[in-house]
C-alpha cells in the first residue's frame, strides 16, 4: 500500500491485487474463525486487506531506522487518520480497532489519485516471457498486465511460493522463529514492571506494563515476539487443518492479560528433514506440521493445545488451564511432547532465565498456547542488491514480509517505497 502511495507521487499508476476482502467486509469473517472454528481461506487475520498487520495490534515500534525514514511513515498514517501520539510516542501502537480506517483510507487516497485496488482477486500465475515479467493472471480467470509486479505478499501466501517453486523461479532458505504464546494477568506484568505491591492495581495514568526478552542458547535465540499488553490471542490459521495463534490488542490496552510469542530460532539445518519433499520450502513444511499438530491436540475447530508454564517446564500434562484471552478455548495437552526435542529443550532453559528475570513469569498463572508460527517467512525472495529486481526475472521486484525483507507494519512500508523508488 505504501508502495501504491509513492506510485502516485513519482507519477506510475499503481494496481493493487488482494486476494481477499475490503477491511470492513473481512472483520464479518473474523467470527466464523472465532466462533465456530471454521477458516475463510482468503478472508481472515491474515489474509484481505491491509495483511496481517490490519487485525495484529498495530504496534510501530521498530529497530530498522537505517532502512528508511521511519519518521516520514508515521506521518502518513497520521495523515490517514492514525492518532497523532504516534509521532512522539517511544512506543508508537495504534490499535486493532482504530488500525483498518486508516488502511481503508489509504485505500481511498490510492483510488483518487487514479489508481486502481481490486479484491478477492487472488494471483495464480506469473505471464513471463524471456525472462521478463509483464503481468499476472488471477484465480478468476483475469489477467494483469504491467511493466513492473511489485511482489508484496504476506508471509503466510504460501501458494505464492510453491508457484515461483513450480515455475524455478530462484528462492533462498533463511532462519526465522517458531514457538507459542505465553500468557499472563496483565496485573502480573504490571506488579513486576511498576514495582507495585502485591494486590494494588496499576494507576490509571500508566500503560499497561510491557516486556521484552531475549536470550541465545546453543547456538539458536529464545526471544518474546510481538508482546500485547492488555491484548488478546487470536486465531491466525489460514487453512482448516490447522491451528496457529497469534496477539493483538486494542489501542485502550484494556484487556486483563498480557501475552506474547515465545519462539526459538529455527535455522534452515533444522528442515533437514523435510528438504526431500518439500525442497526449498522445507521451513514451511517445518511451520504446516506443528500447525497440524496443534489442530490434532487442540480437538477440534480452533481449539489450541494448552499447558501452563510450571508444567511444561516439569513435563507434565495440565490438570486444568487458568483463565485466557483466547476466544474459541483450549486444551490441555503436553506442548513438551509435541515441539520437536531442539526447540523444546532450548524453551525450558529460556523460560527458567526468564523466571529469573519477571517474578511470577513461570508460576501457575502463566498460559502457553501453540504454535506460534508465523513470526516471519522461512525463504526469501532474492533481488539484486541495486536493482531491487530478482535476479532471474527481470521487472518482478520482491518486496516486504513475504519477501523475507521486512519484519512488521513499518519496515514493510519502508521497504514499499524503496521498490516503489525503484521502478
Amino acid at each position: 500500500m505504501f508502495a501504491a502511495l509513492r506510485c502516485l507521487e513519482r507519477g506510475i499508476r499503481p494496481i493493487v491485487l488482494e486476494r481477499g476482502k475490503d477491511a470492513s467486509a473481512r472483520r464479518f469473517d473474523l467470527a466464523p474463525i472465532l466462533r465456530e472454528g471454521r477458516v475463510i481461506e482468503d478472508s481472515n487475520y491474515c489474509f484481505g486487506e491491509g495483511g496481517a498487520g490490519t487485525f495484529s495490534d498495530g504496534k510501530l515500534y521498530t529497530r530498522a531506522t537505517k532502512r528508511g525514514p521511519v519518521a516520514s511513515i508515521y506521518e502518513i498514517l497520521v495523515a490517514h487518520g492514525a492518532p497523532e501520539k504516534i509521532l512522539t510516542d517511544a512506543h508508537p501502537h495504534i490499535g486493532s480497532n482504530l488500525l483498518p480506517n486508516v488502511v481503508k483510507a489509504i485505500r481511498h487516497s490510492v483510488l483518487a489519485a487514479g489508481g486502481e485496488v481490486h479484491f478477492q482477486t487472488k494471483v495464480s500465475d506469473f505471464l513471463i516471457e524471456h525472462g521478463k515479467i509483464h503481468g499476472v493472471v488471477c484465480a478468476d480467470g483475469r489477467s494483469f498486465e504491467a511493466d513492473s509486479v511489485v511482489l508484496a505478499t504476506g508471509h503466510s501466501a504460501r501458494d505464492i511460493y510453491q508457484l515461483l517453486q513450480r515455475k524455478n523461479i530462484l528462492l533462498e532458505k533463511k532462519a526465522f522463529a517458531v514457538g507459542v504464546r505465553i500468557e499472563h494477568p496483565q496485573a502480573l506484568i504490571d506488579q513486576v514492571q511498576y514495582h507495585i505491591p502485591r494486590g494494588e492495581e496499576r494507576p490509571r495514568l500508566l500503560p499497561a506494563a510491557r516486556y521484552r526478552l531475549a536470550t541465545k542458547i546453543d547456538d539458536r535465540g529464545v526471544h518474546s515476539f510481538c508482546m500485547c499488553p492488555g491484548g488478546w490471542i487470536v486465531p491466525a490459521a489460514t487453512e482448516d487443518d490447522e491451528v496457529v495463534v497469534n496477539g493483538m490488542s486494542l489501542a485502550r490496552r484494556d484487556s486483563p492479560f498480557a501475552n506474547s510469542g515465545m519462539v526459538v530460532t529455527v535455522e534452515p539445518e533444522d528442515t533437514e528433514s523435510f528438504v526431500k519433499e518439500h525442497g526449498v520450502l522445507s521451513g514451511i513444511a517445518f511451520q504446516k506440521n506443528l500447525e497440524q499438530l496443534a489442530k490434532q491436540a487442540g480437538g477440534g475447530g480452533q481449539k489450541a493445545p494448552g499447558q501452563r508454564v510450571v508444567d511444561f517446564l516439569s513435563g507434565k500434562i495440565s490438570c486444568s488451564l487458568p483463565a485466557m484471552s483466547y476466544f474459541p478455548g483450549a486444551t490441555s495437552a503436553p506442548l513438551h511432547e509435541l515441539m520437536p526435542a531442539f526447540m523444546m529443550k532450548r524453551m525450558r532453559t529460556g523460560l527458567r532465565l526468564f523466571g529469573n528475570q519477571i517474578r511470577g513469569y513461570t508460576g501457575q498463572d502463566g498460559l502457553l498456547l501453540g504454535f506460534e508460527t508465523r513470526t516471519s517467512s522461512p525463504v526469501r525472495v532474492p533481488r539484486d542488491e541495486t536493482t531491487l529486481q530478482h535476479p532471474q526475472v527481470f521487472r518482478l521486484f520482491p518486496c516486504g514480509e513475504g519477501a523475507g525483507y521486512a519484519g512488521g507494519i513499518v519496515s514493510a512500508a519502508m521497504d514499499g517505497l524503496k521498490i516503489a523508488d525503484a521502478l
